[in-house]
C-alpha cells in the first residue's frame, strides 16, 4: 500500500521529523544532499517514518542497466563517464525507483563501498576480474538509512570513516581499493538518514564520533505523543488525515531560486562568530535548511522566520542546551520589534538609542542587571564585618556585591592531574598513638 507515509500518527512529538524528512528530499530532487538524524527513546517510531518516507520518492531515470545509477547528461561510472551523448544515446536509458538503500549493523566494508565481482571472476566462459560496487555507490542519486547508527560508529569505526568522505563535501566520495585491480574513486550524491538511541550505550553520536554527528545538517529530538488520543489513534492506525507539506515530488520553484537575504547571512555570521561555534556546516546547514523551508512553504526568500524555526534543528548535535537557548533568544528579539542584528545599548548610554553589539554582550548585561537587582533587593544581615561597606557594626553590613569585588588569582598555576607528583595524589591520615 502506498500511502503509509501519509498515514502515520503526527503529534508535537514527531512533528519535526516528519518536517526534516521532507525537507531532504526536497533537496535530493535537487541533487543536493540533506543528511538528517533522528535521536530518540526507543519504540517512538523514528525509524518507520524514515522507512515509510521512501513512498515520498520519485523515480530517476539512469542509463540502461548502470548498477552506479549514471544519470544520462552526467555520467560518472568508470564505464561510462567517457562516453559521448551519442554513445549514451545508443546504450538506452531507463526509469527505476528511487534507491533507498540501508547499511545495517553486521555491514562489511566490501558490502557498503564494493569488492571483486565474484560472478564476474568465476565466469568460466568469460572469466572477468571486475568490482562489484557496494552500497553506497549504488545508492547514488538516492538516500541510505542507518539504523542505531551511534552503535555502528562504535563498532565499526572504518565504515564511520567512509561515511566521514561521504558526508564530508557535496557531492561526496567514495574510494573503492582490491589488490590488483585500478583503484576506483567515485562521486556521490546521496543523502544519509540515521536514527540512534542516544539513551543506551554507547551515547549519542555526538560523544562517540563528533566529526561524524557534525555531518548530519540537523538533528531531530525525537519526542513521545503528548496526549491521550494521539496515542489511541496510533493503537487504532487511525490517520487524522494531517496533510504533508505539498507533494514533495511536484514542488513548484527550484531551491536554486530561493534567496538568502544579506541579513540572514550577516546574521549567520554573527552567531558563527559570537557564539563560539566550532563548525562552519553548523551555519551552513542553518542557511541550507532555512531555504528548504522556505521552497515547502512555496516562499522565495529564505529570511529570519525560517531561520528561527531551523536553528534549533541545526544546533541540537553541535552546542549545548545553554548555547541553543542563547543563540534562540537573540534571533527572537531579532523579530520582537527591534531592527534587525541590534540590541539596546548598555546602561547609561543614551536613552532609546540603539548600536549593533555581541549577542554575548547583551546576555552579559542582561545578566548583569538581574543580578544586582536581586542583590539590591535582599535586606540587610544583622552580623558585622561581612562586608567592607558596614557602618560601625551597629548591623547595618550588607554583602559584597561580587561584580564590584577583586578576584585575585592563585600565587601559582593549576597543574593538570597527570602532571602531579605521585606523592599528591595520595594522602594519608597521620597514624593515631596511644
Amino acid at each position: 500500500m502506498m500511502n503509509l507515509y501519509y498515514r502515520l500518527i503526527r503529534h508535537n512529538g514527531n512533528q519535526d521529523l516528519f518536517r526534516v524528512v521532507e525537507m531532504s528530499v526536497a533537496a535530493l530532487l535537487h541533487e543536493r544532499p540533506f543528511h538528517i538524524q533522528a535521536e530518540g527513546l526507543r519504540g517512538t517510531g523514528k525509524t518507520t517514518i524514515m522507512r515509510a518516507a521512501r513512498e515520498l520518492l520519485p523515480p530517476i531515470t539512469r542509463i540502461k542497466g548502470c548498477l552506479y545509477n549514471c544519470h544520462p547528461a552526467m555520467p560518472h561510472c568508470p564505464f561510462h563517464r567517457r562516453l559521448s551523448q551519442e554513445e549514451i544515446a545508443l546504450l538506452g536509458t531507463e526509469e527505476i525507483p528511487r534507491p533507498f538503500l540501508e547499511i545495517s549493523q553486521a555491514a562489511k566494508l566490501g558490502t557498503v563501498v564494493g569488492s571483486i565481482d565474484l560472478a564476474n571472476l568465476t565466469n568460466p566462459a568469460n572469466p572477468l576480474a571486475a568490482l562489484l560496487p557496494g552500497t553506497i555507490p549504488q545508492a547514488h542519486r538516492g538516500i541510505i538509512f542507518i539504523d542505531e547508527i551511534n552503535r555502528l560508529a562504535d563498532t565499526a569505526p572504518e565504515l564511520a570513516d567512509v561515511l566521514l568522505d561521504v558526508m564530508g563535501t557535496r557531492p561526496g566520495r567514495v574510494q573503492i581499493e582490491e589488490p590488483g585491480l585500478p583503484v576506483v574513486e567515485l562521486p556521490v550524491t546521496v543523502s544519509i538518514w540515521a536514527a540512534s538511541n542516544p539513551d543506551e550505550d554507547p551515547g549519542p553520536l555526538s560523544r562517540i564520533r563528533k566529526q561524524l554527528a557534525d555531518r548530519f545538517d540537523v538533528t531531530v529530538v525525537m519526542g513521545r505523543p503528548d496526549n491521550c488520543q494521539a496515542v489511541v489513534d496510533i493503537l487504532a492506525g487511525k490517520s487524522r488525515e494531517q496533510p504533508v507539506a505539498g507533494n514533495i515530488g511536484q514542488l513548484s520553484g527550484s531551491l536554486d531560486a530561493v534567496e538568502v537575504s544579506p541579513e540572514v547571512r550577516l546574521i549567520l555570521g554573527k552567531i558563527y562568530l559570537d557564539f563560539g561555534l566550532e563548525s562552519l556546516r553548523s551555519v551552513a546547514a542553518m542557511e541550507t535548511a532555512s531555504c528548504l523551508a522556505a521552497l515547502l512553504a512555496g516562499r522565495s526568500t529564505a529570511g529570519i522566520a525560517e531561520l528561527t524555526q531551523v536553528a534549533p534543528l541545526a544546533l541540537a548535535h553541535r552546542v549545548n542546551a545553554g548555547t541553543i537557548d542563547a543563540i534562540m533568544g537573540y534571533l527572537n528579539s531579532l523579530t520582537g520589534g527591534q531592527e534587525s542584528g541590534q540590541a539596546p545599548v548598555a546602561e547609561g548610554a543614551e536613552q532609546g538609542a540603539f548600536r549593533e553589539i555581541s549577542p554575548w554582550v547583551a546576555w552579559w548585561l542582561a545578566c548583569k542587571r538581574r543580578l544586582t537587582a536581586w542583590l539590591q533587593s535582599l535586606p540587610h544581615l544583622p552580623a558585622a564585618g561581612i562586608s567592607g561597606d558596614a557602618q560601625g557594626g551597629e548591623g547595618n553590613a550588607r554583602i559584597v556585591d561580587p561584580l564590584k569585588t577583586t578576584i585575585i588569582a592563585p600565587p601559582k598555576p593549576a597543574l593538570p592531574i597527570s602532571q602531579l607528583p605521585d606523592e599528591q595524589l595520595v594522602t594519608r591520615e597521620p597514624k593515631q598513638h596511644g
